[in-house]
């Protein structure tokens, strides 16, 4: 088994986020350049990701993987067994929640570091999960399409992975944006659990039985991880065509016959992604409020007036959380 301290994402390059100041002493900024939303002039000209990978005819050329990929042999539950976390209906009982709520007020819980575990660690993980997830002689789901169907993408399991890098990727760019002291366990809870999922779906879904080739796997894995984030992060800081060639290495397997226009199809689904996130307030962000974006849907950007009228709306909607459980410092105001 992998030790948690090999897993641990470490991240030395300042923290840079699209549009947003970074919650630290030191700020810094960065403004996307060249990027491939700004050559649409007007928000009619937008296309969905999925879309603009449809108008390409070029013909597909299937990769040689050398090697049949190893599918899963059976399905594990998406999260866990746990009724907290799979059942979407459950609710904790009436004096559960009370003694629950005296706790966190008698010993002043810092609700910020404690809810950071339930949402990266499940929500986002969840997010992240099923944006690649397929299982054989079932059908895909419509993100599974656009990956597998749209895109051309192999169905392997290593594949997931890296659609599931390229999501966690994506919302650790926002977790860097957090305070620090919250945006550093944000990370650690998503990554901590995608490890663990790969580990479990190991040995479950592939019936691979021995934990020495597992946490083999892992390590593998792990070195994957550092190397697209590194490799994100170059894109995100300098242009766009260093992200898509970031891209292609690591989501399209360095592919030679890629069709080009699927990867700008990607490149254009990642900056919606980065846009989204970069229009919400850290409270909503750090409740777990964010979703991706399905491919099939259009980011269309929005005006000052309107980036305000959002966070009115979530001024609105937090006036009301005062609960213990429901204390935030985080903003409500970038």
């Amino acid at each position: 088994m992998l030790s948690r301290s090999s897993r641990r994402l470490v991240v030395s390059s300042p923290s840079i986020i699209i549009r947003r100041r970074i919650s630290t002493t030191k700020v810094a900024q960065f403004e996307s350049k060249n990027s491939i939303l700004d050559k649409y002039k007007k928000p009619e000209e937008v296309e969905s990701p999925s879309q603009l990978a449809a108008d390409s005819t070029l013909p597909n050329i299937k990769q040689d993987l050398k090697t049949n990929p190893r599918q899963a042999s059976s399905k594990g539950p998406f999260l866990s067994d746990n009724s907290i976390e799979n059942d979407p209906t459950y609710k904790m009982s009436g004096w559960k929640q009370s003694i629950g709520q005296q706790v966190i007020k008698l010993f002043q819980i810092d609700m910020d570091k404690s809810r950071s575990g339930p949402v990266a660690g499940s929500v986002y993980f969840g997010e992240c999960k099923r944006q690649g997830l397929y299982y054989p002689d079932e059908p895909l789901s419509d993100t599974a399409k656009f990956y597998y169907e749209t895109l051309k993408l192999p169905q392997s399991f290593n594949q997931q992975f890296q659609i599931s890098i390229l999501h966690y990727w994506i919302l650790s760019v926002r977790m860097r944006a957090l305070p620090f002291k919250y945006g550093k366990d944000y990370q650690q809870k998503l990554v901590d659990r995608l490890f663990r999922d790969l580990e479990l779906r190991m040995a479950q879904e592939l019936k691979i039985n021995s934990n020495r080739i597992i946490e083999g796997y892992l390590k593998d894995y792990h070195t994957q991880l550092l190397g697209s984030v590194l490799t994100y992060d170059e894109g995100l800081v300098t242009d766009d065509i260093t992200l898509a060639s970031a891209l292609w290495r690591n989501v399209f397997n360095g592919n030679p016959n890629v069709d080009i226009r699927h990867i700008e199809a990607l490149l254009v689904y990642v900056r919606s992604q980065l846009y989204v996130l970069s229009k919400m307030t850290d409270r909503e962000f750090g409740f777990g409020k964010f979703k991706f974006v399905p491919p099939n849907q259009t980011v269309k950007p929005i005006t000052k007036a309107q980036e305000q009228e959002l966070i009115e709306k979530a001024k609105q909607e937090f006036a009301t959380s005062d609960l213990p459980s429901q204390k935030s410092v985080l903003s409500l105001d970038e």
